[in-house]
């Protein structure tokens, strides 16, 4: 056809479409644009998004990608909470290859279903899925597991921030490939499974779930809770947890992305039945703070989560997160994933039109499910006009009366100002979905109102233990900057999301220096659990873990680089 381009694909495409198809290798911008650009963060130019079907597939990807000097991008869930899991603007200094590996999802169950085996692209509910029949849950049971978070995701970014008893998914039982000092890949078998020697043998087995009882080590002592429980107990001058604590690094652990993790070895939970959801109002942050340590150290079993926000944070739920609550309550979380790649895709689609900006699809969205009625409880929509600050505690079944008594005795003293409800089964479902609307809707705020904003800035941020003015108090200088600023978070284990708005005509950049200078004189750790995308500048023992595992920078330099010529906010 006339002006039709017949380009010869190069080397390395050539060699992947051998390996996995064409269809199976993704080259033009429409194409490989839902990965290569995240629903919040991250975005830029790549050579191929390719898309294996099997684990040798992916090892083979990965040696051309080595033999041709290419940089690898290992994806599963591209949430783009911080441009990790895709290419950013900094200026590369070698084409971009992003291995997506969503079709390598399988999940093998071991030890009587105590721990899974988690091929690269299985995600959590689809884990919670085959639990369930065992009545057992996996690690991480809300938040990013609801747009589709993979559970080698969430162990290479040490995530679970809600949960309490857990503390960050992590394991030290893993598969993975790294390119070592010589430039060579090799596959290193630590999942604790005797697969063989040759590699493509190795991962043919795992796919397959090829292996004996008597192949598989032991699992841990069965518990509903991990170390951390006892490590979050303490009141100390240190965060709990954070992205750089050696604590919780170890190969596929805190990776984020510097290795090609292949599977995980992870254990599970007896699963928490009947619990519990208290919701708790009070006008005073420190009457919170001394509920958190009346609990901590008391003799109580630890709630299973502990999930603030602020009124502001409620409002802007309740305004701009609507389409996630109504979506997720009433079709599921799988429903939610389809949402939102149809909202990239439609946005993607309009933004090459004329008269139309990025982000129609926000419009139309945030328009069509504003004439929705109200969907929040009474009893929730009370509290907001009474307190300005909210606690949704969760507890066992078991632990339901004695925490209603200490709760009781807590709010009847003269020196405590505040209330609380036991909310009933829907009540809990649209309490903890509201908190979790609350991640998304400074980011539908952005987007509907660019022509009036700089930017988004966004910090995930892990307290010293022992902070008592834990709720930051921007100074007017600095407040006077914003459209709006959003507080919430994970309140026992000290973390908190700030999500900012920076009015037009600010730089971001410079505004947020300002403001992570703030942070670090409070003693804080930033970030606490998204790990190093494009987003945070990677202190010098991160740098240092991330050099031992990728010490040719063959796997994301967005990640974990911090020469000159990065593009480091």
């Amino acid at each position: 056809m006339l002006g039709q381009s017949h380009q010869k694909p190069s080397p390395a495409v050539s060699a992947f479409n051998d390996i996995m198809g064409k269809h199976h290798v993704l080259t033009s911008a429409r194409a490989t644009a839902p990965f290569a650009k995240g629903n919040r963060f991250g975005g830029g130019n790549v050579l191929a998004v390719l898309k294996p079907g099997s684990l040798v597939d992916m090892w083979r990807a990965l040696q051309v990608c080595v033999d041709h000097d290419l940089i690898v991008i290992p994806q599963s869930a591209n949430t783009g909470l911080t441009g990790g899991s895709g290419p950013g603007d900094q200026d590369y200094d070698r084409e971009i290859v992003i291995i997506s590996t969503l079709r390598i999802n399988e999940i093998h169950l071991i030890n009587d279903a105590r721990e899974a085996v988690c091929l690269a692209g299985s995600t959590l509910f689809e884990l919670d899925d085959a639990l369930a029949a065992h009545d057992r849950e996996p690690h991480s049971v809300i938040g990013s597991s609801s747009i589709g978070a993979s559970v080698v995701g969430g162990i290479a970014n040490n995530s679970g921030g809600s949960q309490i008893r857990k503390g960050p998914a992590f394991t030290k039982h893993s598969i993975f490939a790294r390119v070592n000092d010589e430039g060579k890949v090799e596959l290193v078998n630590h999942l604790g499974v005797e697969l063989g020697d040759d590699p493509a043998h190795i991962l043919d087995k795992l796919q397959r779930g090829d292996w004996a009882p008597a192949d598989v080590t032991p699992p841990p002592e069965d518990a509903t809770e991990t170390e951390y429980g006892e490590h979050v107990r303490k009141i100390a001058d240190s965060p709990a947890r954070y992205n750089a604590n050696p604590k919780f690094l170890h190969e596929a652990s805190g990776s984020a992305g510097k290795l090609m993790v292949f599977a995980v070895r992870t254990r599970t939970f007896p699963k928490q039945k009947d619990s519990t959801t208290f919701y708790i109002g009070t006008d005073s942050p420190a009457e919170l703070e001394a509920l958190r340590r009346a609990i901590l150290t008391s003799d109580m079993p630890l709630p299973i989560s502990g999930e603030y926000m602020g009124r502001p944070s409620f409002d802007l739920a309740e305004k701009y997160g609507k389409d996630t609550f109504v979506s997720v309550k009433h079709a599921g979380s799988r429903e939610q994933i389809k949402l939102f790649a149809l909202k990239n895709w439609a946005n993607g689609v309009f933004a090459k039109l004329p008269f139309f900006g990025q982000t129609v699809a926000d419009s139309i969205a945030q328009g069509a499910f504003s004439l929705l009625p109200q969907q929040l409880p009474d009893r929730m929509l009370e509290y907001r006009d009474r307190f300005e600050h909210h606690l949704l505690l969760v507890v066992s079944g078991d632990q339901k009366q004695r925490t209603e008594e200490f709760l009781t005795t807590f709010f009847a003293e003269a020196s405590h100002d505040g209330d609380f409800f036991i909310c009933t089964a829907d009540e809990a479902q649209s309490a903890m979905l509201h908190r979790f609307g609350a991640a998304s809707a400074a980011t539908r705020y952005f987007n509907l109102n660019r022509d009036d904003s700089s930017d988004m800035i966004t910090f995930d941020v892990a307290l010293r233990r022992d902070e008592d003015d834990w709720l930051e108090v921007l100074p007017p200088e600095i407040a006077e900057q914003l459209h709006i600023s959003s507080y919430y978070g994970h309140f026992f284990c000290h973390v908190l999301h700030q999500d900012h708005v920076a009015k037009k005509g600010v730089d971001p950049v410079a505004l947020k220096k300002q403001m992570m200078a703030l942070l670090e004189e409070r003693g804080a750790a930033v970030p606490a659990e998204h790990n190093y995308g494009r987003l945070y500048r990677v202190p010098p023992e991160m740098e240092a873990h991330f050099k031992e595992l990728d010490p040719c920078n063959v796997f994301n330099p967005g990640v974990g680089d911090t020469s000159p010529h990065r593009n480091w906010a």
